[in-house]
């Protein structure tokens, strides 16, 4: 039998409540224009974060999403502390977002946003990497593979520490329109986009399954017929159908974000197809491209090499040429 003084002197042991350590998930956001606005509430609703620095040269924009955003918490199952900040106020955050620079025009590619967009954020990464940042960076701003590969020459962190969310969109996209043409559930396919996040990632059909069943199987035993050609062509352009319709895009991105970001936090360990350097992989060296990649706290914490079919290879071969030709022009700006 226990006695109440055992629990008074146990208590007398334990330490003071002032003394524990809780750390806090700080996120900053560079470009709060639609889609780094839309990454902020996401965050906040799904939990991905316990405070949000919100930084943008339109300080009236920035401050007035960051008053909408604090409007909703009260709705939210989580609290969150949102604030306004200038670029030295995100040399502590944890991971850090860019998601600065033009959206491409429906007549423009991703890799015509190249200038432009390095125009507007070389000087502010120079700053925040002065100011001591040493966390992760998540690059949303397009051509994503590009200037990812700028962000890590310019910063110097660790490969694993810097990546874009690539083709992880495009998977997305890929999966709901096998989802369509399947007629099954999302969640039962496993399909992903690699490559450029552009006109020229391929689909590794050889690796895609509806549950356990490879592609090829499954549609044989279902006696379907899919155009291959027309589901790579649809998903390669499907961000362009949403330009079209509301001029940007911002749900699917913000939410693949936060998706990369929650598997950081909660060091998951899964597997999820981003931009990233590689070092031998596939044969590619020196290059950001898309590969299924193990996500966990430190960032990239290890690119799966598959065994991909000659054709496949020689399509992944393909695309990462293109992001060189473009990486050479981004090069430049290392100079200035």
């Amino acid at each position: 039998m226990i006695h109440l003084e055992d629990y008074t002197f146990q208590l007398g042991k334990i330490k003071d409540v002032n003394e524990m350590n809780i750390n806090t998930r700080k996120i900053g956001i560079l470009g709060v224009g639609n889609v780094g606005s839309h990454c902020g509430y996401t965050l906040a609703a799904y939990g991905g974060a316990d405070e949000l620095i919100l930084v943008d040269t339109k300080k009236d924009k920035a401050n007035g999403e960051a008053l909408d955003l604090m409007d909703s918490i009260s709705f939210l199952p989580n609290n969150i502390k949102v604030k306004v900040g200038e670029e030295k106020d995100l040399s502590d955050s944890h991971i850090l977002i860019i998601s600065a620079g033009p959206l491409p025009g429906i007549n423009q590619s991703r890799l015509d946003t190249l200038e432009d967009t390095l125009n507007t954020i070389v000087h502010s990464i120079d700053n925040i990497i002065e100011n001591g940042f040493n966390g992760i960076i998540l690059s949303i701003s397009n051509p994503a593979d590009v200037i990812a590969d700028h962000i890590l020459k310019r910063t110097n962190l660790s490969p694993k520490r810097v990546f874009s969310t690539g083709t992880s969109l495009d998977s997305a996209r890929l999966r709901r329109i096998l989802a369509r043409e399947l007629n099954v559930a999302y969640k039962s396919i496993n399909a992903f986009s690699m490559g450029e996040h552009g006109s020229s990632q391929f689909i590794p059909w050889s690796k895609i399954t509806i549950g356990n069943v490879g592609i090829e199987e499954y549609t044989r035993l279902k006696g379907i017929r899919l155009d291959f050609n027309s589901i790579l062509e649809e998903t390669r352009y499907a961000g362009y159908d949403v330009l079209k319709g509301k001029g940007s895009t911002e749900f699917g991105i913000s939410q693949a974000a936060t998706d990369i970001i929650r598997a950081i936090f909660h060091d998951e360990r899964r597997i999820i197809t981003v931009s990233t350097l590689l070092n031998g992989e596939y044969n590619q060296r020196g290059v950001f491209a898309s590969v299924p990649c193990i996500i966990g706290k430190n960032g990239v914490e290890e690119i799966i090499q598959m065994d991909l079919r000659k054709e496949e290879l020689m399509e992944f071969d393909d695309s990462c040429n293109v992001i060189r030709e473009y990486i050479k022009i981004a090069d430049k700006y290392l100079e200035v």
